[in-house]
């Protein structure tokens, strides 16, 4: 869920939202999103880990977890991660996906209460998701569940409309997902984002990436969208036949190449008021 000004976070135009919103936004997304939803730059766990934020032992919660595609990428490179999710489609997903993994664990819960230990956690992460959180509430609750000098990451990846594809792209959701669409662009505001931190621990910074898809990748991209209708009916099959043509328009050696740039946002939440 991106916007149309994607390219510049800092013109992002609405207030964050509670994620009772969108637990149920998602459920019939769920495997469009963890076939073809973009990964995260292996520059950005490197960031993470030489500003100490991420270390071998460290207790990480990956909060809106969704299909585990963030919290993957963190037990792939050792750390113990308890993925917080309240979607019971996207939960059993990641579970499939990620139970292979020693330190993997996983709580049916939201980002206002995650059920975690006072003090239990070191890091705690969220990805693509905290526009939907009740802000207030989530301060409360992640001061109570990290320890003393334990960090926040929060990370979209945004897209740059600067690119024809994704400028194009951006047009067919504006189409097919109309004035849900229109909302959900206007629910994220990166800008308000560093409001919710200690000002002495802030910190941000981008990165940039590029995801390969194929024909069915670009396909469930777009269709993962929570405002996109969905596989089945009329409306969907009308979008995956404007896509197999978007794909053919832009493709290259069998291949669309769809460029992101992420932004993190890292430090302490600031105390609740």
């Amino acid at each position: 869920m991106t916007t149309p000004s994607a390219s510049d976070p800092g013109s992002l135009a609405a207030q964050p939202g509670p994620m009772s919103g969108a637990t149920n936004a998602f459920s019939s997304k769920a495997a469009d999103y963890a076939a073809a939803r973009p990964r995260y730059p292996a520059a950005l766990f490197e960031r993470l880990r030489a500003d100490r934020i991420l270390f071998p032992a460290a207790q990480v919660a990956d909060v809106a977890a969704g299909t585990g595609l963030f919290t993957g990428q963190l037990l792939h490179r050792g750390y113990n991660v308890t993925a917080i999710e309240p979607n019971a489609a996207m939960l059993a997903v990641a579970d499939a996906a990620l139970g292979k993994y020693r330190k993997y664990r996983s709580v049916a819960a939201s980002a206002e209460a995650t059920t975690l230990g006072d003090g239990a956690i070191d890091a705690i992460t969220a990805a693509q998701a905290f526009h939907w959180f009740d802000v207030e509430a989530v301060r409360r609750e992640w001061l109570r569940v990290l320890k003393p000098d334990g960090r926040v990451v929060l990370v979209w990846n945004t897209r740059p409309m600067t690119d024809p594809l994704q400028k194009a792209l951006n047009d067919l959701l504006a189409e097919f997902g109309g004035g849900k669409q229109a909302a959900l662009d206007r629910l994220q505001d990166l800008s308000r984002v560093p409001a919710f931190f200690a000002r002495q621990t802030f910190a941000r910074f981008e990165l940039t990436h590029v995801q390969q898809l194929d024909r069915d990748g670009l396909t469930s991209l777009a269709l993962s969208r929570s405002a996109m209708p969905d596989r089945g009916t009329a409306e969907g099959e009308l979008a995956v036949q404007r896509l197999s043509r978007l794909f053919d328009e832009y493709a290259a050696d069998g291949k669309v190449s769809v460029p992101y740039r992420t932004v993190a946002f890292t430090g302490r939440p600031a105390s609740a008021k």
